[in-house]
């Protein structure tokens, strides 16, 4: 039944969109879904498929970067409680710090696709944090005890209960990662100092006045993100099974 009625939200968003277009919304500048399928096949993967796998490759390193370090940062936050505060203001002070202005700091030091990658990994870091810390946080007490009582210390209860715990809420972080590490990725690649990424695709189509190959990149992108998300749920049901037979 989800599946069915996410069906049915793709065709209801899909019949809108043409419906918009059809009435020529906006003075026009929404082209129909025809449209923008016409022009990304005319484009062809010539144009999509360098910068799809540039801009998948910068989100997948912010990915990677970004959450091994927010785990790592929640599992020493349980081990060394008194560093709790500090964590989570500096965890606070990523999450809503304005990224386009810390963005062409970045740019001007390092240069490259630095700031793609550090953009893509400030975008996965508190979401990812603060999920790993609250299921560490959700073991069982009893389980804990046992193993205290069979003689076990700190490190024996973190990672044969408190790790175990923390999967599926980490699992859950990591799905709203993803597409996170996609827009991050994106707008590194808006701030320029690149020749290639879905970003500046986005941009040239812009400057061109090109709204079909417009439309089309941001798909591109939305099917990247999505892509994302498909590949970390996959292997959040490989890894947590028992989650998703207490899901139905």
């Amino acid at each position: 039944m989800k599946r069915i009625g996410g069906l049915i939200g793709v065709l209801g968003l899909v019949a809108v969109w043409w419906l918009l277009a059809a009435m020529e919304v906006a003075g026009g500048t929404i082209p129909s879904p025809w449209t923008v399928l016409h022009t990304m096949y005319t484009d062809g993967w010539d144009l999509y498929g360098p910068n799809f796998r540039i801009t998948a490759l910068g989100a997948f390193k912010g990915f990677v970067w970004g959450n091994a370090l927010a785990i790592g940062l929640a599992f020493l936050i349980v081990l060394v409680p008194w560093i709790e505060p500090l964590a989570t203001q500096l965890a606070i002070l990523s999450y809503c710090i304005p990224l386009l202005a810390l963005g062409p700091i970045i740019l001007v030091v390092f240069g490259g696709r630095t700031p793609t990658v550090f953009l893509a990994a400030m975008y996965c870091f508190f979401t990812t944090m603060v999920g790993t810390v609250t299921g560490l946080r959700s073991a069982d007490v009893a389980s804990l005890d046992l193993v205290r009582a069979y003689g076990g210390g700190r490190w024996q209860q973190l990672y044969r209960v408190q790790a175990i715990a923390a999967l599926p809420n980490m699992f859950a972080a990591l799905k709203i990662a993803a597409p996170s590490a996609v827009l991050g990725a994106i707008i590194g690649e808006y701030l320029g100092g690149v020749d290639s990424g879905i970003g500046v695709a986005l941009t040239a189509a812009q400057t061109a006045y090109n709204v079909p190959r417009t439309w089309g990149m941001a798909l591109a992108a939305a099917a990247l993100a999505g892509l994302g998300y498909a590949i970390v749920a996959a292997v959040a049901r490989l890894v947590t099974p028992w989650t998703a037979q207490e899901a139905r």
